[in-house]
């Protein structure tokens, strides 16, 4: 039987204007060709990008289904990414609990459940993000131990000291990482692990580069500096024990993209920023202390 969750008030999840313009994004944005398309391969829908090298046969044989093939492999090298993120949350157990904060479709929730059989909350502040998830954890019989709420990632509302892991992929970019950073730290238990992926510029060259600043404005987003991502953790006893810059090997995930049907012309802002070293892709494991 499935629990529902009661609906929470949009002015208790939303609290400022830049919120909400975050939140129409993805609601209006509902139908984006990128996302659905490469959902539809196997019913996993992320909201990432993707990570290692490309099979280069995909841009062979026959014209007429070389898109099909590009599509296929885009989900290949997304899921790829989510489960180097899964590989560094450490030993988690089916009785675990875990946080997707920023989660999307649901596509690394699930994930999660299928590899450690843990449960799973994700939240998000596109309702219908979290409808469409919620969705997808039913259709897979998961519902009991994955669920979805519409919630913001700065006020979780879950139970002090309840998870035993926590991640953030690609949506550190919306939020406060001051906040955002208290709140992980309030969730997890001590000895908790948390695992970020994302985008942030380097400020050892100075500030946003032209190629950054367009992909804030094609996204209405607020990328960080690289070194705030450390400054906010050891703000909130969160202790870095790795950290990947997985750069050169988010390339040539774009370098096809650029090449797919699916091209919105965001993909040559993000390969000028990652060639020119402006843009860093990292991912970072941090133990609550």
């Amino acid at each position: 039987m499935t629990t529902t969750t009661p609906a929470t008030p949009s002015h208790e999840v939303l609290r400022t204007d830049f919120q909400r313009s975050v939140a129409a994004y993805w609601n209006t944005n509902q139908q984006d060709p990128v996302n659905l398309r490469l959902g539809e391969v196997d019913g996993l829908y992320h909201h990432h990008y993707g990570l290692g090298d490309y099979d280069p046969a995909v841009l062979e044989g026959p014209e007429d289904t070389r898109q099909e093939r590009i599509v296929r492999e885009l989900h290949r090298l997304e899921t790829a990414q989510a489960d180097v993120l899964l590989d560094h949350l450490g030993p988690v157990t089916a009785e675990d609990r875990l946080l997707d904060a920023g989660s999307g479709r649901g596509g690394t929730s699930i994930m999660a459940n299928q590899r450690f059989g843990c449960h799973v909350d994700g939240v998000s502040i596109s309702e219908y993000q979290v409808g469409f998830a919620n969705t997808q954890a039913e259709e897979r019989g998961v519902s009991d131990r994955v669920r979805f709420h519409f919630r913001n990632m700065l006020d979780t509302r879950l139970e002090t000291g309840s998870r035993r892991a926590a991640w953030t992929n690609e949506t550190t970019m919306y939020v406060d990482l001051f906040e955002l950073y208290a709140e992980m730290s309030r969730v997890l238990r001590r000895g908790g692990r948390y695992v970020c992926i994302t985008g942030c510029y380097n400020d050892l060259t100075g500030g946003r580069s032209k190629a950054v600043s367009r992909i804030d404005e094609h996204y209405t987003c607020n990328i960080h500096p690289r070194s705030e991502y450390f400054k906010a953790m050891a703000a909130n006893g969160l202790v870095p024990i790795g950290v990947v810059d997985l750069t050169a090997r988010t390339i040539p995930y774009w370098e096809l993209r650029a090449r797919s049907a699916l091209a919105t012309g965001i993909e040559e802002p993000f390969l000028t920023a990652y060639k020119e070293g402006s843009f860093h892709y990292l991912l970072i494991a941090a133990d609550r202390v």
